[in-house]
Formats: C-alpha cells, structure tokens, sequence
C-alpha cells in the first residue's frame, strides 16, 4: 500500500478525531496512513521523511498552535534551521479555527507558512475549517479530495523516479481544483442556506403559484424529525460507519470502591469558595457573580492576567435523564469496565484517556463527558444502524448526509441539540454504552481570567461570570443554563451577598463548597515589566476582569515605591446599564481618586441620553476612537501596550477596526498600513488579547 506520514495537533480531540478519519478512509483508497500526534518526535523524523505528509492542526487561545504543538513549532521555527531543511517535503494541511477570532485557523497558518519557508512544498492545497458555521462544510470536501491528490503525487512520483519538482507539485494540485472550486461554491449555498429563515416564505410563494390551496403550508416545512424535498426524495451520501472498538461490562459495586477522581494532564487544587457577590442588580438583562476562592493551603499561584481552569460537573438532573432514557438508571452505581474489542477494526483503538479505571457510571456520566456536546455526523451515523423505526432511521441517515449539512445546521448544529434532545426525539434509538463512550468527547474545565492580584489579596484569588443563559430549541424551547456557570450559581447560593466587594468580611458562618481548579498554560497577558510603560485597557462586561487585578496590582507598588515611575493606565468600560450592571464602579472611582488609574472611559450601551445631552459612546469602540489621538500616541510614540478582553465575535473585531481607522487617520497612512503596523504590535507582544466566543 502507498504510505503516508499522517500527524495531528489537538488541544480538544477535534483535530486528532479528523486525522483517525482520514486513517480509516486510507485504506478504502488504497493508502495506508502512518498516525502520530505531532508532539511524538520520537516516532518520526521529517528531515529523512520520503513518503507525503498530511497535517490537522487545531488553533487554541486567541491564535495560538495546540499545546501538543508548541515543542513542535519551537522546533521549525529555529533561526539556524537552512532555508533548503525541508526542501525534500511534500504535504498538505487542514486548519481548524473559529471565525469569530480575529486569528482564524493560526495555529495551523504558523506551520504552513514556516513549511514554506523551510522549502517544502504541497502536494494539495491548505483547507482552513471554521467552527463558528460547521467544520465538516471544509473538512468532508477536502478528505474527499486528497485522495485524488495523493493518487497524482505517486503517479508523478512514478513517473519521474524522483521526488516531484515544483511544476509536478502544481499539476497535482490542478488535478483537484475543478473538484475544490465545485465544493466551495456547495460550501456557500450551504452557508446561505444555514439559517433557514427564509425558506417558510419561499415555500409559501411555491404553493401560492401551483395553487395548490389544499395543501398546508406546514407539509412544506422541515423540522428535526422531518425532511422536505428535494431532501425526503434524495438518494443520500452518509459518512462510512465508524468502527467500533470498545468493550463494556458494568459490574455490581461489592462495598463502597475507591473514590475515582478526574484524569488531569494539569495539577488539581481542590479549594473552598469563601465569597460570593452579586455584581448585578437583580433587573439586569445578566446576572454577573464575582467568587472568592482561597488558595491559602495551596502552592497554587497566579499573577494579574493569568487564567485558570474550574472542573465542573455536568447537570444531575441532565444526568439522571439521560440514564433514564438509556434504562440504565439502576445500573447508576455499577462499575464500569473497558476493553478494547479484540476484533475491532480501527486502527491504533485504545481507551479513552479521561474515563479513569473502575468508576461508577454516574461519575462518567457527570465528570467525564460532555453530554451537551452538538453530535458530529459520524456520531449520528452511528446511530443509525441502532434505530429501529425506518422513518427516524430515514432522518437521522439526512442529518448525517452531505445533502443534509443544511439541515444538520439548522436543526442541530444552531439549534445547541445535545445527546439527549436526539434520543428523546428519535425513541426507537437504543444505541448501547459502548457507543457513547466512543462518541461523546471528555468535558472540558471551563477557562476563567484571574480578577484579582495576589499583592492585593493574599491567599485568596477571585474571578467573575455571567450566569449563561441561552435558547435551545432542538425539541421544544428550552431555556439551559451554562454547563459550568449554572453549576456554580448553584454552589454558591447560600453564601451569595449583594455587592458589598468593598466593605468588611461577611461575619455569617457557612460551611464553604469547594471546587477544584487547575492553571492554565501561562500567556504573555501580563502586566509590562516596565512599570513606566503605558497601558490601555478594553474590557466591556466581564472583560474587565483581568483589569481588575492589574490595577490591584499597581495600586500594591505604587505604595511599596511611592517614588517609582509609573505609565499612564487607561481603562475603556462599557455595559448597558449605568444603574445594573456597572462592573466594580465603586473600585474604579476609587481607582481614579488615588491615580492608579489615569483614565477611566465608559460607556453605556442601552441608556438613552437624558434632556439634551449629546448621544455618548455607546460601544467601547465609540469611546476608543473619540480618544483616537491619544490611543495612537500611546501605541505609536510611547511605547505603549494595549490590552483587549472579552467578546471575540463582535466587540474583538470593532475594537480592531476602530484601532485601524485611527492609526490609518494618526499615522497618515492607508488601512493596509495601519493593518501592519497592528501586526507588528502583536508579534512585539503590545496589542495582546484574551477573548472567547
């Protein structure tokens, strides 16, 4: 068989769960793929690599290759390295990002361009999958064609003795354009096709002009259950039906086992919540806690713009409802025990990592897996050949299909569907537990901003959310709380005060929940070294958090070097209420008052300009670039560093528009210009950010 070198870099499992697909399909084309994670070095050498090489890389923090990849990327990006090191490499990547960053697909983007660099060349063009609309719109169409692009790198191999010259390279690629250039015109109608609002008004305008008045108009519309035509109608294309490879057998607990705990890459701290404070008034539009945690019996430390990782639970009742519907719910405290199957067919099959050894099932269930998780494609496939109705089995084969990606976003990827909402949806599916411990991914820790300094509060470390809130709409209207964020809001209830952050301790004796937590991989959001250099702050809502522990800080050095030189600090805030949700107004005041903080700007986005005052900013982004000469003074003559956090799918990109247009209008120069002058902030580590979607 024609062999290829197959490597992965996953922070999640996404991209490792892309590369063991391609694995599997290899052999129905004829190829064998020879899978590694990228950070196992010891099981392959690309400098003496011959065979074509095929990567999935994930993207992690704002930009950032996977954790699994830093060694890796510290590695090729070597100075010393020839620009000739990699000139023998043929290959092809698949990204996976989020649109909504501002640094799509970057981790997968950092390898290819320093591949590049480094003289190697592709045999197939990069595909770049984004999150925020699916990634199997680019995912299936780019494994579908690699296959014919690596049948045309061995033919030209073949043909030539030799390794492909640049030229051979190009030919291969052309032999797939036609095939891309058809998928991404798919990809588009599927894109405008995604939301699904507007066909009711299409369909009605059909039966208006058939004049079919007999018919309902309902009949016309599609749901989770039903299809319509053309899809009811369509002969379908379904994924190949992942192998299966896990062995269960549930054991009767003899006695009380041994409590299980979970598997962590990462040291655990389990530590009791010793505050909890309402920032919001109870009329806000969210409800924002700010926690206090005591780490004083722990080596855990922090510094101002660290973040940490809370490990949470998923729901009980979520829990016990899945059980339920599985008729496992007698079987709760049975041991759970797993095997690789002997005969399975997937290739390199092992346990999963972060189900621990000899747990009940409701510990797997409640700590292990992300039972909220959207069901990928090849999961629903799965399902399929254990539904016994023909028309559920009919409609779970169209949520899986290429021509049902529509439908697949619409009615389960945007509807937040979960595990459970598609069992009780399709009641004749009755897949066992085997199944689901392959499928559903492990739960992630939940990532939260340090809100406090170490100087500033001793022993203790604070951080601060809103209580998630969001529309599910897979079966009925469900209103979920966050995995996480509910969980807490729950924990904490009977210690939870009003906003009284700055007054005296709470004297009220209550037993103090604990949770566990571990720290993340350190970032460069740190405060300057230099104390004197300037900083602009952005953080509207819950961004402000980080903020928060950086003028803490400061305050704590201005008193230790009452002589010492300390840059400007500008803080740009904003909310939407001035009487609801001001965030930590009375700390700032007093931030102001004894000039820790320079400039404080906020701006409030629901409140309307009383008599006859002038509209104000209303978006952080307003009030940045009614200070567009400053901001720039500080950036481009001052040395200056800038500092975003929060929301990466609106409020990240207007704040980098906004910074654009004023180093653009500033600097005299043209958008592309200011374009790179940010670019060079970034990479000097001066414009950092910390956002999420």
């Amino acid at each position: 068989m024609r062999r290829f070198l197959l490597l992965y870099a996953t922070q999640q499992g996404q991209a490792k769960a892309i590369a063991e697909e391609i694995r599997e399909q290899a052999v129905t084309h004829g190829f064998s793929a020879d899978l590694h994670c990228i950070s196992e070095s010891n099981k392959y050498d690309l400098k003496t690599e011959t065979a074509p090489l095929v990567v999935v890389v994930s993207t992690t923090g704002t930009g950032d290759p996977p954790d699994t990849a830093r060694k890796f990327v510290k590695e090729i990006q070597n100075k010393t390295l020839p620009v000739d090191f990699l000139a023998h490499l043929r290959y092809g990547l698949l990204g996976l990002g989020n649109s909504e960053y501002t640094y799509f697909c970057n981790g997968g983007k950092i390898i290819d361009k320093r591949f590049q660099e480094l003289g190697a060349r592709h045999f197939y063009d990069t595909g770049h999958a984004d999150d925020s609309v699916g990634l199997e719109l680019v995912v299936e169409p780019w494994i579908a064609g690699l296959w014919p692009a690596l049948r045309e790198h061995f033919r030209q191999e073949q043909i030539s003795g030799a390794l492909p010259m640049a030229s051979h390279a190009s030919s291969r690629t052309d032999l797939v354009k036609s095939e891309l250039l058809h998928v991404e015109s798919e990809i588009e109608l599927l894109r405008l096709d995604d939301s699904g609002r507007k066909d009711p008004e299409v369909l009605r305008q059909n039966v208006v002009n058939s004049n079919q008045s007999s018919v309902s108009v309902e009949d016309f519309e599609s749901s989770l259950t039903r299809s319509v035509s053309p899809l009811s109608q369509a002969s379908l294309n379904i994924p190949a039906l992942p192998p299966e490879y896990l062995q269960v057998q549930l054991q009767e607990s003899l006695g009380k086992e041994s409590q299980a705990s979970v598997i962590s890459a990462d040291p655990i701290f389990q530590v009791p919540i010793s505050k909890a404070i309402q920032l919001t008034t109870n009329d806000a539009i969210k409800t924002t806690l700010l926690v206090e945690l005591d780490i004083s019996k722990t080596d855990f430390s922090y510094q101002p713009g660290d973040a940490f990782s809370v490990i949470c639970p998923n729901s009980d009742s979520e829990v016990q409802s899945l059980l339920q519907r599985l008729q496992l719910e007698d079987k709760r405290e049975h041991c759970v025990l797993l095997k690789v199957k002997a005969d399975t067919k997937k290739k390199g099959a092992a346990l999963p990592q972060h189900i621990p050894a000899r747990c009940s099932l409701q510990f797997i269930f409640t700590w292990c897996l992300e039972i909220r998780a959207i069901p990928k494609k090849a999961f629903l496939r799965a399902l399929v050949d254990y539904t016994s109705d023909s028309a559920e089995k009919r409609r779970l084969q169209e949520l899986c299909s290429k021509q049902g990606a529509a439908d697949y976003n619409r009615f389960v990827r945007n509807a937040c569907a979960c595990l459970l909402d598609l069992l009780l949806t399709f009641p004749s599916c009755q897949p066992p537990l085997s199944l689901l411990l392959e499928h559903l991914p492990k739960l992630q820790p939940r990532p939260y901003s340090c809100a406090s300094s170490s100087l500033f509060h001793p022993g203790k470390l604070h951080f601060v959310f809103n209580i998630v809130e969001f529309l599910s709409t897979a079966t009925a209207e469900v209103v979920r709380k966050g995995v996480c964020t509910g969980w807490l809001a729950s924990l904490v209830a009977s210690i939870l005060q009003p906003d009284t952050y700055a007054s005296h301790e709470d004297s009220r004796q209550v037993l103090a929940p604990k949770i566990s937590i571990c720290l993340r991989k350190t970032n460069s959001f740190h405060l300057p070294n230099d104390p004197s250099i300037p900083i602009i702050m952005v953080g509207p809502g819950t961004g402000i958090a980080p903020f928060i522990g950086f003028l803490q800080h400061r305050e704590k050095l201005q008193e230790e070097h009452p002589d010492g030189n300390f840059g400007a600090m500008w803080l740009f805030f904003g909310c939407r209420h001035k009487d609801r949700d001001y965030l930590f107004r009375k700390e700032l005041r007093h931030f102001l008052k004894h000039g820790i903080l320079t400039h404080l700007k906020v701006s409030f986005s629901r409140d309307a300009p009383v008599g006859e005052e002038e509209a104000p900013a209303k978006y952080v982004q307003d009030n940045i670039q009614l200070h567009g000469k400053q901001v720039a003074r500080i950036l481009l003559h001052e040395n200056g560093c800038i500092y975003v956090c929060g929301d990466a799918k609106n409020m990240a990109k207007d704040v980098n528009d906004a910074l654009v247009e004023i180093i653009s209008k500033e600097a005299g120069g043209d958008k592309l210009e200011a374009m790179k002058t940010l670019a060079t902030l970034k990479e000097e580590k001066r414009y950092l950010q910390d956002i999420w979607s």
